[in-house]
């Protein structure tokens, strides 16, 4: 009796938990974190992982680093990259914190500063054993009147969430699509840089080649993202059998289709399906 109990608790509790990350966004990242992953071709992408810039990255106290590209150079695919290589990489450690956001100007009606701040803190307070009582506390404060916490009264929750992790990764993919009405951008780029400063939050973005948003970045590493010749051909390599059958039973043929193509493409990603791109300038 006392184990049907627990269990009853157990279930009871983690209703009411989901019910709190569900009232602070119905967003879920994940879904589309989930979607860009599983479209990167085997293998690509390594080019990044086994950098200098993210090794030091990965390993340093309050680090950044920023990623541009010119449009098409599949930007998206390497952010879902690290995520998946993060999450892989501390799955057994609950100390560490992971949260991520894509940026796209087709859901800027979901995108407001306070939605993306949201998901951040949604993402974060998953990753504990139990809702943080911050979180628990605004959701009290507001869930009942029927009203919505502020900015303020988010940042705040974001940052007790953050502190009670010994390192947070916060991965913003593609600043250049966030909107700019009531300057959510720069507002954003401001709170997170906040956080890193008081929690040494490690942090990761990419975007186009946007003064005002590569302005903001000058201090941390750079690595300009660009199509590679090896993941280029990676791709080539799995797509070569739906060519006719002359091309499939000549090596030599479909080597001279992928210099072409390679030198063609000149750091830009335009297949049907994504590939990882990268490497650096």
């Amino acid at each position: 009796m006392q184990r049907l109990h627990e269990r009853y608790d157990r279930r009871e509790r983690h209703e009411e938990d989901q019910a709190i990350l569900d009232w602070l966004t119905p967003i879920n990242y994940g879904l589309q974190q989930h979607d860009f992953i599983s479209r990167r071709q085997a293998g690509t992408g390594q080019w990044l992982l086994d950098s200098v810039e993210f090794q030091a990255w990965l390993a340093a106290d309050k680090p950044t680093l920023f990623c541009p590209g010119i449009p098409g150079a599949g930007k998206t695919i390497l952010a879902s990259i690290i995520v998946e290589n993060l999450r892989t990489r501390f799955q057994t450690d609950s100390s560490i914190g992971i949260a991520y956001i894509y940026c796209n100007f087709k859901r800027s009606h979901e995108q407001k500063l306070e939605d993306l701040l949201l998901s951040l803190l949604k993402q974060l307070a998953q990753g504990r054993q139990l809702i943080p009582d911050t979180v628990r506390s605004l959701y009290d404060q507001h869930k009942y009147q029927d009203t919505r916490p502020s900015i303020d009264e988010i940042s705040k929750a974001l940052h007790s969430v953050v502190s009670s992790f010994s390192k947070v990764f916060i991965i913003m993919d593609a600043l250049d699509e966030c909107q700019v009405t009531d300057r959510c951008r720069p507002k954003l780029i401001s709170e997170i840089f906040n956080l890193q400063a008081r929690f040494g939050a490690n942090l990761f973005a990419t975007s186009r080649f946007i003064p005002e948003i590569t302005d903001q970045f000058t201090s941390g590493a750079w690595l300009e993202i660009r199509a590679s010749d090896n993941d280029i051909k990676r791709y080539l390599d799995g797509h070569m059998a739906r060519l006719p059958k002359c091309v499939s039973r000549s090596p030599d043929l479909q080597e001279k289709i992928k210099d072409v193509i390679v030198k063609t493409v000149d750091g830009m990603y335009v297949f049907s399906s994504p590939l990882a791109i990268g490497k650096r300038s």
